[in-house]
């Protein structure tokens, strides 16, 4: 457990709704060692994304142990669980978010202009990913002028801009066609191995599952 990036212990989230309370996660036991690409299964409504909003530190209610990058989140307000969230994470989601009114390098630049770095080593951080994503004819292009699958993309490089020990992805082609899905998600992993990244990749594609290094099953609340 001491060198695992991600190590949750008994994680457990439920929801009350009027006199029902309904159990989501029921006590997960979960690592991911660093470096290591690890597919999240389950049908929707399994509680997947709980489970990574769990692990991104996006939302209070649960119960049990979160440690990330040697850090027991629980020991942590609120200021301290940011910057863990900001110094240990990177995240891509089935819909991009992209901001909307900066082109594909700017979306990629920004999020380490915050972290701090120096705007020339930033741009040049930016136009690498890029470039390795195959985007390097379309770095001034805002999202509206970019297919989905380039969108993507840009979400993928902005994930692992500030080069995060691990990287956590809620259906990241789950908005886009076969063949683009397949484009996409061999470049995801593609990069985040070539850049040392670990990844906790939720899916409920089994072949998609079946390209990374582990599969864990999310079933009535219990991982196997």
């Amino acid at each position: 457990m001491s060198d695992a990036v991600l190590a949750t212990r008994g994680l457990k989230r439920s929801f009350t709704q009027g006199d029902v309370t309904i159990e989501v996660l029921r006590g997960v036991d979960l690592e991911v060692r660093p470096g290591e690409i690890v597919a999240l299964l389950g049908p929707s409504g399994s509680g997947k994304s709980t489970l990574l909003q769990a692990v991104g530190l996006l939302e209070g209610g649960f119960e049990g142990s979160i440690r990330i990058a040697g850090q027991e989140a629980s020991a942590l307000d609120d200021d301290g669980r940011t910057a863990l969230r900001r110094d240990a994470l990177g995240f891509v989601y089935q819909f991009h978010h992209l901001l909307p009114d900066f082109d594909a390098l700017e979306n990629v630049l920004l999020p380490q202009i915050i972290h701090g770095a120096e705007a020339g080593t930033a741009r040049s951080r930016a136009e690498e990913l890029l470039g390795k994503l195959g985007l390097s004819q379309r770095l001034d292009h805002r999202p509206s002028k970019l297919s989905g699958g380039e969108q993507q993309r840009v979400a993928v490089a902005r994930a692992l801009a500030n080069r995060p020990p691990l990287v956590l992805a809620d259906e990241p082609t789950g908005n886009l066609d076969e063949a683009t899905a397949d484009r996409v998600l061999g470049e995801f992993l593609a990069l985040v191995r070539g850049e040392g990244s670990a990844a906790l990749v939720a899916t409920h594609n089994e072949r998609l599952a079946a390209k990374m290094d582990r599969v864990v099953r999310l079933h009535d609340g219990h991982l196997s």
